[in-house]
């Protein structure tokens, strides 16, 4: 049955809040016919519970994440590459509640994004973040396989409004390459690679994604010719902080900014000049931090050029708005910057469905509240057109009308 949408409680009730939408041509409200074309970039799916317990090789099975006991009876969160978290009985109460078990069948999305004005969501794990979690590359690959497999039987007849990611673990180069054949040919419309190739901690020792060892992953994901995700806690323990503020401490600084690094090491280590067909972005990190990062990277080139190897024919920042691409759900700051930026074309916007972190279901709200000081054409890019561009989705005929949609639809 379709979700049904309480009223916001106390805690939710903010979510409503508008200016409105004076001067604006057309809205992200879902029963305006003059609508915004929306992809959100960033969705999570509810995995089975016993996904990888029933499909995993046996030898890994004992491996898996899981739920501990200590003596006195206390239950924790067992990942391997995961500090152990207690496990306490949070009460999660209206929306909140309703966010927890959304989304459990195609169709229910279909309906609950319908409800957000969201015409298609490009997809990542939920439970299966955690596939990633573990310095050893060959089970995170055994884990992706499973969770590929799943996502194609549940998603492929969907794949125009519901488009999975193909997750690899990038460490194992070999299995990777195969495993990127393999979701290629099935029909994926995209990549999702952990934001750290090795799963920890920073370590020099480690091997990252600037080195060219990873050559032979780029030529084949070149090759494909799929773009690249990674989505924010895929790289090290994003639960580093513990205590007072934990949660927010967490989220802000060991799940959110750890996702520049792959952005980073892509637009600095020369890998876009031996492969210039490579489509990358950051999923779920905002983008407030981008116009100050590739400024960053910019200034190092400059200013440290006697340090710098390779030369590069371009600067760091240039590489990534040609390529490159970010995701957001609530980013004012990021927003007001991108037009002076010139990023524009390079920002995406997502409800993250259905998770506490996101906008649904009252993304037109949320829109109204950071979207205002954009023109209507930069708002049309920014909430859909932009991913139709780089993840090659269909727009739906109801939206051939509209001008820049035409354009597009012409190209």
């Amino acid at each position: 049955m379709p979700t049904p949408l309480p009223q916001p409680d106390e805690n939710n009730a903010w979510r409503l809040e508008t200016p409105g939408v004076e001067g604006w041509t057309r809205t992200a409200r879902p029963d305006d016919p003059n609508k915004y074309f929306m992809v959100s970039t960033d969705g999570h799916v509810q995995e089975p519970a016993n996904l990888w317990r029933q499909r995993i090789d046996t030898r890994f099975r004992d491996r898996l994440p899981g739920v501990a006991v200590d003596a006195e009876g206390r239950k924790y969160q067992k990942t391997e590459g995961f500090r152990p978290v207690r496990i306490r009985n949070i009460r999660f109460d209206g929306e909140d509640g309703l966010r927890n078990g959304a989304g459990e069948t195609p169709e229910q999305r279909i309906h609950d994004l319908a409800l957000d004005g969201v015409d298609a969501e490009i997809l990542f794990p939920n439970k299966g973040l955690t596939i990633w979690a573990t310095p050893d590359p060959e089970f995170s690959q055994a884990m992706c396989r499973v969770y590929n497999d799943w996502a194609w039987e549940t998603f492929a007849d969907y794949n125009d409004r519901l488009c999975p990611m193909g997750c690899v673990a990038a460490a194992d180069i070999d299995g990777a390459i195969a495993e990127i054949q393999r979701v290629a040919a099935l029909g994926f419309r995209g990549l999702s690679l952990p934001c750290k190739p090795v799963w920890g901690a920073p370590d020099h020792e480690a091997a990252n994604y600037n080195l060219p060892e990873f050559d032979p992953l780029w030529a084949c994901i070149q090759e494909v010719d799929l773009p690249i995700t990674f989505h924010v806690s895929t790289g090290r323990d994003p639960r580093t902080s513990r205590g007072n503020g934990g949660a927010v401490v967490n989220y802000a600084v060991h799940s959110l900014a750890p996702t520049m690094e792959p952005i980073a090491n892509l637009c600095a280590s020369g890998a876009l000049e031996r492969f210039p067909e490579l489509r990358f972005g950051s999923v779920e990190a905002g983008i407030g931090w981008v116009p100050w990062a590739i400024w960053a990277l910019d200034e190092a080139y400059r200013k440290h050029h006697m340090f710098v190897r390779p030369k590069l024919s371009q600067l760091p920042s240039d590489y990534f708005k040609d390529r490159g691409f970010a995701t957001f759900q609530e980013d004012k700051p990021g927003l007001d910057l991108a037009r002076e930026h010139g990023l524009v074309d390079n920002f995406m916007w997502a409800n993250d469905y259905p998770h506490h972190e996101g906008t649904w279901p009252h993304s037109a709200a949320a829109i109204e509240r950071t979207m205002g000081q954009l023109e209507d054409g930069e708002r049309a890019r920014i909430l859909g057109l932009n991913a139709a561009r780089v993840f090659r989705l269909p727009i739906p005929e109801r939206y051939h009308d509209q001008p820049d949609v035409r354009e597009f639809v012409r190209r």
